[in-house]
């Protein structure tokens, strides 16, 4: 096959006015990273919550901590997207499903959403693992010295946790940005979005997802030594995950 790349299109002029196609990319490129972003707070946060609720010995957070992540892990993400958009609305009473509707950048909202709920499930589940990891010690201990179970949770079992799972932590991260592209089926101009609409107007395909390509790539490569940096500072010496080698006997 016989192409001539014209790498000198992202310079050019774009149909909306709005500046050249390389204006184009990088401003898909800034709603890839606020949605990805702000799901991912989400998804950080109901994670943990859910993630501990599994791991409680109360039999009723238990079962819905589990029903929980059965729910969103187990629909297509493409799903629940089409739910969240074009679903839910109809569902709520009519002048608040009219105003969800009607919301100025509608689309924005409601991929994050939609990835913040799909992510946390994935995360609760690293959380549910990584604190099951733990010697049941740990538990015991912060008992033994009269904590309460929020306050053992919150400082001996999480804090521990949490290191265990960086690494999965940091595949669900990236896997939030590239998830973010299935946010272009209800209107959201993120970055292949962006990359889709130059190849329609200026027939480059090849050129257009070739650069949105790279910019996927850079950015995880970014995010990837980023949390390998977050991965060192935080680690415990001897714990699980932390990167370090365990002494061996006769050392």
């Amino acid at each position: 096959m016989k192409y001539s790349w014209n790498w000198g299109i992202f310079w050019q002029l774009s149909p909306d006015g709005r500046g050249t196609y390389l204006d184009t990319l990088i401003i898909g490129l800034g709603w890839t990273l606020a949605t990805a972003l702000s799901a991912w707070v989400i998804a950080l946060v109901l994670g943990v919550a859910v993630g501990v609720a599994r791991t409680t010995p109360l039999r009723p957070l238990q079962r819905l901590g589990d029903a929980y992540v059965e729910l969103f892990r187990n629909v297509p993400l493409l799903v629940q997207m089409f739910l969240w958009f074009f679903v839910v609305p109809e569902l709520l009473p009519v002048a608040v499903g009219t105003w969800l509707k009607q919301l100025p950048r509608s689309a924005f909202y409601t991929a994050v959403v939609c990835l913040g709920f799909y992510t946390s499930a994935r995360v609760a589940e690293q959380v549910r693992a990584g604190i099951q990891a733990l010697p049941r010690g740990q538990g015991m201990a912060g008992t033994a010295i009269g904590l309460t179970l929020p306050q053992t949770y919150r400082h001996v079992l999480l804090p521990l946790a949490l290191r265990i799972v960086l690494p999965p932590l940091t595949s669900e991260f990236l896997n939030v940005i590239k998830n973010s592209a299935v946010a272009l089926t209800i209107g959201l101009a993120e970055l292949t979005a962006s990359a889709r609409s130059i190849q329609e107007f200026s027939f480059q395909v090849f050129e257009a997802f070739t650069a949105a390509t790279l910019i996927y790539l850079l950015l995880n490569l970014v995010v990837v030594a980023g949390m390998r940096w977050l991965e060192r500072r935080v680690a415990v010496p001897g714990l699980i995950g932390s990167g370090q080698a365990m002494p061996q006997a006769g050392h």
